[in-house]
């Protein structure tokens, strides 16, 4: 096994190593580019590698920092606006209550690239996750995650969803705002409010309908009588 890293930084570093039936074997040194060994029976091998007349070690030191780097940054430019692309991801809370215990969903969506770190906070303090996070991919290329966890009925005040991603300059959060029953009450009435006003709407348009149809009935009875 063997390549080479560069960093954000600049900087790079090269590996070189070898196993054998399943376990390390030999692996270079990248300061003094000599072998050493990993088991006791790999340092015959190290030696007859570091020996004046092979000198593996140097070969491989071309390698890395001749072709292996200049390829990597090569590779990058290639792939330059896909690795460096981000979309910032939309964040959706909502709740969902069964028999007595309410779960909160926090919903990520449209997300690039795909790691991601979304998490339950009560007033700053973590909330665990009782389902595991997976990440899904959209058929645009983005990402999406759901995390959920359960609140219970005596504990819903002070819950937010926290959103870390490499195209936000800084922590998203949204605040979950629990519906109380005041305001619950009021959307019921509300609604039964305009259902009853398009019944009475409906009701007068009935009415004058009706009320038209038996006058043109009475008109045509009337002039049937006269002639």
């Amino acid at each position: 096994m063997y390549g080479c890293e560069l960093r954000d930084d600049g900087s790079t570093r090269g590996y070189w190593q070898y196993g054998y039936d399943g376990k390390d074997f030999v692996a270079l040194d990248t300061e003094r580019w000599v072998y050493y060994p990993l088991t006791d029976q790999a340092q015959v091998t190290a030696q007859r590698w570091n020996s004046p007349e092979l000198r593996v070690g140097e070969r491989n030191k071309n390698y890395l920092e001749t072709d292996c780097i200049p390829w990597i940054r090569k590779y990058l430019e290639y792939g330059k606006e896909e690795l460096e692309r981000r979309v910032r991801p939309e964040v959706k809370v909502s709740d969902q209550t069964v028999n007595g215990v309410t779960k909160l969903h926090c919903q990520v969506y449209g997300f690039y690239p795909r790691d991601v770190d979304v998490k339950w906070q009560k007033n700053g303090i973590d909330v665990p996750s009782y389902e595991a996070k997976h990440v899904f991919p959209n058929s645009d290329g983005t990402y999406q995650i759901r995390v959920t966890v359960e609140v219970p009925a005596e504990d819903r005040e002070g819950h937010s969803c926290h959103v870390d991603h490499a195209s936000l300059d800084q922590q998203l959060t949204v605040r979950w705002e629990p519906q109380s029953s005041s305001n619950t009450l009021w959307i019921v009435i509300g609604v039964l409010a305009g259902v009853i006003a398009i019944a009475a709407v409906g009701f007068i348009i009935w009415r004058k309908r009706s009320g038209k149809k038996k006058n043109y009935a009475q008109t045509n009875t009337s002039d049937k009588d006269g002639s």
